[in-house]
């Protein structure tokens, strides 16, 4: 990648003013390092990000759990979820801003929904996709309610919960850059818009590299936990 970049620069394919090279944006971290900018952003983002993902994993996990189990809620509720679902979560977020104002309240709801819907339809689904005959075996062993959730249910599900984890944590990482970028006084969309202001191009494209960094290493920790937490299934 860092060859096309350079080459792309150095054969006109791009122009040099406006794609700045490897090293500008290499120094421009370090600058925005040094002074202790760029931690404040890439903090400013994290933080969001934790607490919209955190609070709609929760609430998916345990609506989900109530749609798969109960046929009468998830009549009631399917409708609803998918109305809600296919709505972009960044089309939510003037209506936010004109409800809570442009402070921390309407970025964390917006990624709270970004969060919610993916793994609410990945949990429900995959828990009325389980196999019926072992909550029948459990039964007939005289297993309770509670029993049946926490040794059949529980166990079966972690694998999905952890997709449904993997592909929200995506779409609110995705959807907070886009929140930043249109009101934020802090985090890398809204250093992202200073630089485009001040026609700033390292700090933008590093903005750009940093969003891909970081959702990678993300992604990575998560498959992590995968790992060491499914390590019993076959693969």
């Amino acid at each position: 990648v860092i060859v096309v970049w350079e080459t792309s620069r150095a054969v006109g394919v791009v122009n040099p003013k406006l794609f700045p090279s490897v090293t500008s944006v290499f120094a421009a971290s370090v600058s925005l390092l040094k002074n202790g900018t760029l931690q404040g952003h890439i903090m400013a983002s994290l933080g969001r990000v934790m607490a919209g993902f955190s609070m709609g994993i929760v609430a998916a996990v345990v609506l989900g759990f109530l749609i798969g189990w109960f046929r009468t809620i998830r009549m009631l509720l399917d409708p609803v979820i998918n109305f809600f679902r296919a709505l972009p979560p960044i089309a939510l977020f003037p209506l936010m801003i004109i409800f809570f104002g442009i402070g921390e309240t309407p970025k964390i709801i917006v990624l709270t929904y970004a969060s919610f819907f993916p793994a609410l339809v990945v949990i429900y689904q995959a828990l009325v996709g389980l196999e019926p005959i072992y909550i029948r075996v459990g039964r007939t062993m005289g297993a309770s309610n509670l029993e049946t959730f926490r040794k059949i249910f529980l166990p079966q599900l972690v694998p999905s919960i952890i997709t449904a984890c993997r592909v929200s944590l995506g779409v609110c990482w995705a959807t907070l850059v886009a929140a930043e970028l249109i009101a934020a006084q802090k985090g890398i969309g809204a250093m992202m818009v200073e630089a485009q202001n001040f026609f700033q191009m390292p700090p933008l494209v590093l903005g750009v590299v940093i969003i891909g960094a970081i959702s990678l290493l993300m992604d990575g920790a998560v498959r992590f936990v995968e790992r060491r937490v499914t390590a019993w299934q076959e693969k």
